[in-house]
């Protein structure tokens, strides 16, 4: 069974004053990102893993829309027969946050809650995973939210992170539109946090800025005049 164990540490997270919402998340298994990441400014963000359920995610995402992150995380593992074998941190737009680390999954196991942010993490080195990347993102307030959840990310690799070595990572961040911010991801790498960092910093110098030009409701001919100059 350890082999089908997605051992992760991640963070999920809400920034109230931007109303935008985001994930960071690596772990020693390819592509982290296209299942455990479950992201929406408009009702929160989900990042399931340990024995990894996506519809966890879906369900979350949907639930979040009338409940706290409290409340769906209840209804979500009341709903879920494997619950004990799951990892679940859950932010909701309030930046109310809640998370569960079941029994039946692998240690060092266990999560961090704050305002406006949950970190978890399972089959790690030990806890001082999860209370770097804690005490990182407290840390950082006023910072662009991608900043500090990758500055977690960061922190938590540094204390150790997943004992069984490294494979892949994630940021997603999702600010009101319907697609996202950013949504950056290292599917194989030796060092994926290492290198989310290094496309991180192509992203804000090459991408956001196009981000911030693309067509809106508002305004759907975009901005694109001003990458002109």
């Amino acid at each position: 069974m350890n082999g089908l164990y997605a051992g992760t540490f991640s963070i999920a997270a809400y920034d109230v004053a931007a109303g935008c919402a985001g994930i960071a998340i690596s772990t020693r298994m390819p592509a982290i990102g296209s299942l455990a990441v479950h992201v929406r400014a408009d009702r929160g963000a989900v990042a399931t893993q340990a024995l990894i359920n996506p519809l966890l995610g879906t369900d979350g995402l949907e639930l979040l829309r009338t409940h706290s992150a409290e409340a769906a995380l209840h209804a979500l593992l009341a709903s879920d027969p494997g619950a004990d074998s799951r990892q679940v941190a859950v932010v909701d737009r309030h930046g109310r946050a809640a998370a569960h680390t079941g029994p039946e999954t692998h240690p060092w196991r266990g999560h961090r809650v704050g305002p406006g942010y949950a970190v978890a993490g399972n089959t790690l080195v030990d806890a001082r995973t999860a209370d770097a990347m804690a005490e990182q993102f407290e840390a950082t307030a006023g910072e662009p939210l991608h900043e500090r959840l990758l500055s977690a990310l960061e922190a938590g690799q540094r204390a150790g992170g997943d004992r069984r070595g490294k494979q892949s990572a994630a940021l997603h961040v999702n600010t009101g539109a319907p697609h996202p911010y950013l949504d950056l991801r290292v599917d194989d790498h030796p060092e994926p946090v290492a290198e989310l960092r290094r496309i991180h910093g192509v992203a804000e110098r090459e991408l956001l800025p196009f981000v911030a030009a693309l067509p809106t409701r508002e305004n759907p001919l975009g901005e694109f005049e001003r990458l002109l100059g």
